[in-house]
């Protein structure tokens, strides 16, 4: 007896074309797990920043202004004092 296409009427009529769709589905899937472990690791690898004292990082800051001239060098002396 003779079937009516390769796969012998498996998946209906379009057998060829639902294997495609489930292979992609398949391939889909284990690419969002692998996804999902490397954001895990790096998540787990790089907790965060390292915390940084606030004078720390406000004295920064306000090199950086008086560097590019936002604020004059009595303002920094002032602030400076302020923020040690």
């Amino acid at each position: 007896m003779m079937w009516p296409n390769m796969m012998g009427g498996f998946f209906g009529g379009g057998g060829f074309i639902w294997m495609i769709f489930i292979f992609i589905f398949i391939v889909a899937i284990i690419i969002g797990i692998v996804l999902l472990i490397v954001w895990l690791v790096k998540r787990a690898s790089y907790p965060g920043e390292i915390p940084t004292t606030k004078t720390g990082n406000a004295m920064e800051i306000l090199k950086e202004r008086y560097a590019k001239g936002e604020i004059t060098k009595k303002e920094f002396e002032i602030m400076k004092k302020d923020i040690s």
